[in-house]
């Protein structure tokens, strides 16, 4: 089992962000539907803006464009639904929420993931406040907490592994392993992620010949467990930075 207690310090870091005009001006959500969970992402291919709107009784997921906005619901766990898991008015007010707050957001989001994978260079080389060169805009302050990653050995058994996302339930990823060296293609184990916990889970797969691995099951399914939680429990300071901007635009910090 990792030692979850063997891990980085965790760090405020400050980024300074143009963010558009009109920062925090949304009216309220409506209170039935309570605190969301706010994320986006943008295609540079199609200008298209996808927001997700995650509330403790259900979701909302719109792709944005200049031009269009559709929209869809899941319900509280993430399952495909055909209609609003709200009633008529709140829903009709989140719909109008979430439409304004794309037209605020799409225009600034291809400078804003840039700005934030620039911030978590800087935060990766030590330093405690971002700020790009601008013109004469507003800017807005964004604070954040970044966990610190847990303190891992290197790779100590024969040959090389690499990880991979694989289909499935809960996240999924394969540990991979060669022992020449080469690309790593054997599976050697699986890890993913425990819906009750929020914890990584493991599991070796069987006929390994972990003398030839170089370490015991038990060793590399520590090691994967680690290399789980650092990569895929622990969100990237970009996405924590992103989303921070994102949430101040809406008016939600």
């Amino acid at each position: 089992m990792t030692d979850p207690t063997l891990r980085l310090p965790s760090q405020r870091f400050r980024a300074v962000l143009d963010l558009g005009e009109n920062v925090g001006t949304l009216p309220p959500l409506p209170r039935s539907l309570g605190r969301p969970e706010l994320d986006a992402d943008f295609d540079d291919e199609s200008s298209t803006l996808t927001v997700y709107l995650h509330f403790a009784t259900g979701q909302l997921h719109a792709d944005v464009t200049d031009d269009r906005f559709d929209h869809h619901f899941h319900d509280a766990r993430g399952n495909d639904i055909t209609r609003s898991p709200w009633k008529r008015e709140p829903t009709a007010a989140l719909l109008e929420w979430a439409q304004r707050f794309a037209s605020m957001a799409l225009p600034v989001m291809p400078d804003l993931l840039d700005d934030a994978e620039d911030a978590a260079e800087w935060y990766a080389a030590g330093l405690t406040v971002y700020a790009r060169d601008t013109g004469p805009v507003p800017l807005e302050i964004i604070e954040v907490e970044l966990e610190g990653e847990l303190l891992m050995l290197p790779w100590l058994g024969s040959g090389t592994v690499d990880h991979e996302h694989i289909d499935g339930d809960d996240h999924p990823i394969e540990l991979l392993w060669d022992p020449l060296g080469r690309e790593p293609s054997i599976r050697i184990a699986r890890a993913w992620l425990d819906a009750r916990t929020d914890q990584p889970r493991t599991v070796a797969e069987p006929g390994v010949d972990w003398n030839a691995v170089g370490l015991s099951a038990s060793e590399v399914l520590s090691w994967l467990e680690g290399v789980y939680l650092n990569h895929h429990v622990l969100a990237h300071p970009a996405q924590v930075i992103m989303r921070a901007a994102l949430e101040r635009i809406a008016g939600l910090r």
